[in-house]
C-alpha cells in the first residue's frame, strides 16, 4: 500500500482543510450528540503490522479500549480508493457503529461524503484535510519528537557529520529535517545533516541505498522521515547510529537505534472519544494539529550511545516542550541568511506546512 498521497496532501493541510458539511449533525447548534450507545470501528490502510505507521494505531488500539471501556473493531489493508473506504465504513455503520476512524489522507473526501451522508455519525481521520462537524481530521507535530532525537544524534556523534533518510522534501518532512537538525546543534553547533530524498515513502532498496551513501560520505548517526526500518538497520549492519521515525525501531535495530520520535495516538484519541461520547462534541473546523502534550508525538529511547548526561539534557528540552516550548521560535534565519522567523516571534501553523526552506547546516541532496 503506498502512502505518498496521504503525505502529500497533509503538506497542504493548512491551506485544503474543508468547511463545514451541507448536512447538519444531530443537534449541530449545540455540537454533535451520538443517539445511541458508543460503537467505534477503525479502518486501516495498511495491514496492522506493517511495522511504522498503521501499527501505531493497533497498539494503541487496546489502549483506547481499556481506557474508554469500550471494544473496537477493525479492518485492515483498505486502500485510499472511494470504492474501498465506503463499502467498509458502511459495514460497519450497518452493524451499528457510530464512530468511525480513518488513517489515510486518501480518506479525506470519502469520509468528508460518509459525514454528510450519515450526520449521525462521528469521524475522525488521521492525516486527514476534510472536516465537518461531525468528521475532524488530525495529525501531530513531529518536529517536536524530531528535534529531541535530533538531540540524542548530536549527542552519540563523534564527528558532527549526521545523516537522514527522508521521503519527498514537502512541509512535514522539512519541518522533521530542520528540527532534527536545531536538535543536534543544540548539542553540537557545528553538526551538519546531509539529507537524502528516495522520493518513496515505504522503499526498503532505496532507503539501503540512501542510507549507505550518507554512511559513505562520514555520517556517523542517521535520521529519517520515511515508514520502513531500513535504515536502521542498515546503521546497525555499517556499525553507526541512528534515530527511528513512527515506532521504536529498537524492535529492528536495539544496538543502533538511539531513540524514536514515535505516535501515542490513545493519548489524543482516548479524551477526544471521550469527548465525543459525553456529546455536545465541537471539533476543531480546521482539524487538530496535536502538540506533544496532547499526544500528537513523543519519544522512546534512550540507547546506550547517549551519555547519561545529555539524557537529562534531553528529558529536560521535553519537559520544556511539554510546557509550551517552541522549536520554530525567533529568531530563526534559513541557511541562505534570510530571517525566517523574527525575534520574539514563532513561525505560524501555515508556513510550517509549507515549509520549503532549510535551516543553516542541513545539506540537501536527491
Amino acid at each position: 500500500m503506498s502512502h505518498n498521497s496521504r503525505w502529500v496532501a497533509v503538506a497542504l493541510v493548512g491551506t485544503v482543510a474543508a468547511g463545514l458539511s451541507a448536512a447538519p449533525p444531530v443537534e449541530a447548534a449545540d455540537g454533535f450528540t451520538l443517539t445511541d450507545k458508543p460503537k467505534i470501528a477503525l479502518i486501516y490502510a495498511g495491514p496492522r503490522n506493517d511495522g511504522g505507521w498503521v501499527q501505531s494505531f493497533e497498539e494503541a488500539r487496546a489502549k483506547i479500549e481499556r481506557d474508554t471501556g469500550t471494544k473496537i473493531q477493525f479492518v485492515e489493508n483498505v486502500p485510499e480508493d472511494a470504492s474501498a473506504i465506503k463499502p467498509a465504513a458502511e459495514r460497519f455503520i450497518s452493524r451499528g457503529a457510530n464512530i468511525i476512524i480513518g488513517t489515510a489522507f486518501g480518506y479525506s473526501d470519502s469520509f468528508k461524503e460518509l459525514a454528510a451522508k450519515y450526520p449521525n455519525v462521528a469521524f475522525l481521520n488521521g492525516s486527514g484535510t476534510t472536516n465537518a462537524s461531525n468528521l475532524e481530521a488530525f495529525y501531530g507535530r513531529t518536529y517536536e519528537s524530531q528535534y529531541l532525537c535530533g538531540m540524542a544524534a548530536g549527542a552519540a556523534s563523534k564527528t558532527g557529520k549526521l545523516g537522514f533518510v527522508a521521503a519527498n522534501p514537502f512541509g512535514v518532512v522539512n519541518w522533521t529535517v530542520n528540527a532534527f537538525a536545531l536538535g543536534a546543534q543544540k548539542m553540537n553547533p557545528n553538526a551538519t545533516v546531509n539529507v537524502i530524498y528516495t522520493g518513496a515513502w515505504n522503499d526498503p532498496v532505496k532507503e539501503r541505498a540512501a542510507a549507505m551513501a550518507l554512511i559513505d560520505q562520514g555520517a556517523d548517526v542517521i535520521g529519517q522521515h520515511v515508514d520502513s526500518p531500513t535504515p536502521q538497520i542498515v546503521a546497525q549492519e555499517r556499525g553507526v547510529y541512528g534515530t527511528g521515525h513512527h515506532r521504536d525501531l529498537r524492535q529492528f535495530a536495539p544496538k543502533a537505534t538511539l531513540c524514536s520520535s514515535v505516535w501515542v495516538w490513545d493519548k489524543f484519541l482516548t479524551p477526544e472519544l471521550k469527548k465525543i461520547m459525553a456529546g455536545n462534541w465541537k471539533p476543531s473546523p480546521y482539524g487538530a494539529f496535536i502538540e506533544m502534550k496532547d499526544g500528537g508525538t513523543d519519544i522512546a529511547g534512550f540507547g546506550a550511545g547517549v551519555p547519561k548526561d545529555k539524557a537529562a539534557l534531553i528529558t529536560a528540552e521535553r519537559d520544556a516542550i511539554m510546557k509550551g516550548k517552541q522549536i520554530y521560535a525567533g529568531p530563526l534565519k534559513d541557511r541562505e541568511g534570510k530571517e525566517r522567523v523574527a525575534a520574539g516571534a514563532v513561525l505560524s501553523d501555515a508556513d510550517l506546512w509549507k515549509m520549503d526552506w532549510y535551516v543553516k547546516g542541513v545539506v540537501t541532496q536527491k
